[in-house]
């Protein structure tokens, strides 16, 4: 890689991406960046945690992200594997090249791996989607955010009351930034391409009469029985309302594992969805079940009624403010709330504080301060 001469007083930030849910937090970071080339040469780099076109090539496109300056190839493996590929990758750029600055978005395994690789060598970090807590160290994501947090310089947040969560971990205010939700920026930004999306005619949906699930959580489809009971849930909701199912390459080769089968017609099982399409299915569906944390902001700047299939989630603002609701693993539960919105008593909410188009505007005075 061909080391990058910067006119003085010019900052080289690196831009980190390597996940699915990563890009349309990236993006809006990059474009503002991208708005004063005297003070910031941005450098976009993708790990290549996911790595499938399906995944990660169809979201650069929506987004209108560039090609990657910097691909690391990471693939796939075990946490541990994966988040050793990326740090020994990630270190050896960071040496070659050395920047100003780093920016993470999220908590994936190359979140952490290229904070840590940064911060060993000195670099500064800053961390876009700080603060945020589940309580559940079970969750590889929980480990994820909590380390990062620890490591990074800079700690922008998408939530005021998670500040509080920092503070009790021992971060100083003055690294805390609340800038609101990047991920809300992106989305509003994407308005006019969602109503592009002709994705309902293709399946021939009508606007409230469907419900959309995810699932790709380890707890949720690595065991087979806990996998089988929300199969179950779904099977019961099918004879009330088409469910549609684009389905995580993880969950479909559990599916394929266990031996699953299409329930009935009524479930619309499919590959995942370029950006816009999904966001279009997302907006106008009745509710929505998810185990995804991203979704359930998404489903709140919609209004849409979420179903979350979790015991608990980061982002308790989409049960307070927003339309989520925790309805656990049990299908009886899943069940349970379905029928409710189907009888007309759904969730409503609102928008939280700094969920909106000026976030990485936000984010960028911040760095131009530095």
């Amino acid at each position: 890689m061909e080391k990058i001469k910067l006119e003085k007083n010019m900052l080289k930030v690196f831009l980190v991406a390597g996940a699915r849910p990563n890009f349309m937090k990236i993006a809006p970071v990059l474009h503002q960046m991208k708005k004063y080339p005297d003070r910031f040469h941005p450098v976009f780099v993708h790990t290549g945690q996911h790595y499938d076109v399906k995944m990660s090539g169809v979201f650069l496109r929506d987004l209108g992200l560039p090609e990657p300056d910097i691909t690391l190839g990471a693939g796939s493996g075990s946490h541990a594997q994966q988040t050793a590929r990326v740090m020994i990758a990630f270190e050896k750029v960071l040496m070659e090249d050395r920047p100003d600055l780093i920016v993470v978005v999220g908590d994936v395994n190359s979140t952490m791996a290229c904070a840590i690789a940064a911060a060993k060598l000195r670099i500064p970090v800053a961390h876009v989607e700080a603060g945020l807590r589940s309580g559940d160290r079970t969750m590889p994501e929980e480990i994820n955010r909590i380390v990062t947090d620890q490591l990074a310089d800079y700690l922008f947040t998408s939530i005021e009351d998670v500040d509080e969560n920092l503070i009790r971990e021992g971060i100083p205010r003055e690294r805390i930034h609340f800038v609101g939700n990047v991920m809300a920026e992106s989305l509003l930004k994407c308005g006019p391409k969602i109503e592009e999306s002709r994705i309902l005619e293709k399946f021939a949906l009508r606007k409230r009469e469907y419900a959309l699930t995810t699932l790709h959580r380890p707890s949720n489809v690595d065991d087979r029985d806990d996998f089988l009971d929300i199969m179950d849930a779904l099977n019961e909701i099918q004879q009330d309302i088409i469910v549609v199912f684009p389905a995580h390459p993880r969950t479909q080769k559990q599916i394929k594992a266990f031996g699953l089968k299409t329930l009935n017609n009524r479930l619309i099982l499919t590959d995942p969805l370029s950006y816009f399409d999904f966001l279009a299915l997302e907006k106008n569906a009745l509710f929505v079940i998810t185990d995804s944390g991203g979704i359930q902001e998404e489903t709140t700047l919609f209004d849409v009624p979420c179903l979350t299939i979790r015991e608990n989630t980061e982002r308790p603002i989409t049960i307070t403010e927003g339309t989520n609701i925790l309805v656990g693993t049990k299908s009886g539960a899943i069940v349970s709330e379905s029928r409710k919105i189907l009888a007309g008593k759904q969730k409503s909410g609102k928008i939280p504080l700094y969920w909106d188009d000026k976030v990485s505007e936000r984010i960028v005075e911040v760095f131009s301060n530095i």
